[in-house]
């Protein structure tokens, strides 16, 4: 009877505990105020975003489905770079043009049929010149068909999130109704593809050659050369698309990533998404793990080889904030009382909750920082000894 009162009570507890305590929820992070009045950009549908952590700092009908003509190979890289660092391709290999890739027209480096080049020149190809038939030879090189390779994008699109995009091929040539995105989902996109640091190499290219010396590259991303800090990511512009851009920019270790779709003339896109960075490095900043300080306390572990275990935060913070808030986050920190071996590294133990004064910013959860197994009877039959010669 006294046992079954026992369990009950520690039933109550532990229902009272998690009722009140959301510690092992999905972490959250509170939106960015954007309510600007202002008008920063002349295009039809534009977002701002910081690519770490995601926050949207300005949108203008951001999830309007629209054309984007060549900025699909912010896709087509993603997958490029995947592939680079999967293991399945490498940098040297060397590329065999088809006669469709050499078909392509547009922005071209004018592949002959059967002509190769590294995946590194191609790559270059397609970062700098934008060009339509190197995206499709690097297509046909990675999934055999152009295709086949298409699938894979509207695959991948879906994972990130971005669910509004649908590609039909690889390079944004010859757009139907068929082949859209939206801001928001280019951004998800283009901060995936950052992700991959290799990428810079290609993107910060202003000018290069190709074969030997003997073919010019000029980036068509005029940030690059005119923008302090721009460091990606790619132009398009067709008739229908007109003139996008999604393109990025880093300072005191906050990268933005501004979308432009569908604006009027080139002058306007690249004025548009210079202003969009301007606004975001003027009003945020990026606060990181050296931006608080905080005590964590050890809890106690019933039946283990220790009796405690050192909490720790899960993750970076990576959050933006109000420019002249990065140093002024506090943190509230609320843990189990105690745990019952094992306990394994990484176990969620709390929740961490983030202020700048009274408002909240983001939850992190707090988990075990180490790893604590089950006591056995030898050593606990050491450690009785071990405390009764102690106390001798």
């Amino acid at each position: 009877m006294l046992k079954q009162q026992i369990l009950a009570a520690v039933l109550m507890l532990t229902f009272l505990f998690f009722s009140n305590f959301p510690a092992f929820a999905a972490e959250k992070s509170t939106q960015v105020n954007t309510d600007v009045a202002a008008e920063i950009v002349n295009a039809p549908s534009a977002i701002l975003m910081e690519q770490t952590s995601g926050q949207v700092l300005y949108e203008l009908d951001a999830d309007k489905k629209m054309p984007i003509a060549s900025v699909t190979k912010t896709m087509t890289m993603l997958l490029i770079m995947e592939a680079i660092d999967s293991g399945k391709i490498n940098y040297t290999d060397m590329v065999t043009t088809s006669e469709h890739a050499a078909s392509m027209g547009g922005s071209q480096v004018y592949l002959e049929v059967g002509e190769q080049m590294s995946v590194d020149d191609m790559l270059k190809a397609i970062a700098v010149a934008s060009g339509n038939d190197a995206a499709v030879a690097m297509a046909e090189h990675i999934s055999g068909t152009e295709p086949a390779f298409v699938e894979s994008m509207n695959k991948r699109a879906k994972e990130l999130g971005a669910v509004n995009t649908h590609f039909i091929n690889c390079n944004g040539l010859d757009e139907t109704d068929e082949h859209y995105s939206t801001a928001r989902d280019i951004a998800i996109i283009s901060a995936e593809l950052l992700r991959h640091e290799d990428i810079q190499k290609y993107l910060t290219i202003w000018m290069d050659t190709l074969r030997d010396g003997k073919f010019g590259l000029s980036n068509t991303n005029k940030l690059i050369k005119f923008y302090d800090g721009a460091n990606g990511i790619k132009t398009g512009s067709t008739s229908t698309a007109k003139y996008c851009l999604s393109a990025s920019a880093k300072r005191d270790n906050m990268q933005l990533i501004a979308v432009v779709l569908g604006a009027p003339s080139t002058a306007d896109r690249f004025s548009s998404a210079s202003k969009l960075l301007d606004y975001g490095f003027a009003n945020y900043a990026l606060a990181d793990n050296s931006s608080y300080k905080v005590n964590l306390p050890k809890i106690k572990v019933m039946g283990g080889t220790e009796n405690e275990v050192e909490a720790m935060i899960d993750g970076s913070l990576n959050t933006v904030v109000k420019k002249g808030n990065q140093n002024k986050i506090t943190v509230k920190v609320k843990t189990m009382d105690s745990l019952s071996a094992p306990v394994k590294k990484g176990t969620k133990v709390g929740e961490a909750v983030f202020y700048v004064g009274d408002e909240e910013l983001t939850r992190r959860t707090v988990v075990a920082k180490n790893e604590v197994p089950e006591i056995n009877c030898l050593q606990m039959f050491t450690r009785c000894l071990g405390k009764w010669i102690t106390l001798q």
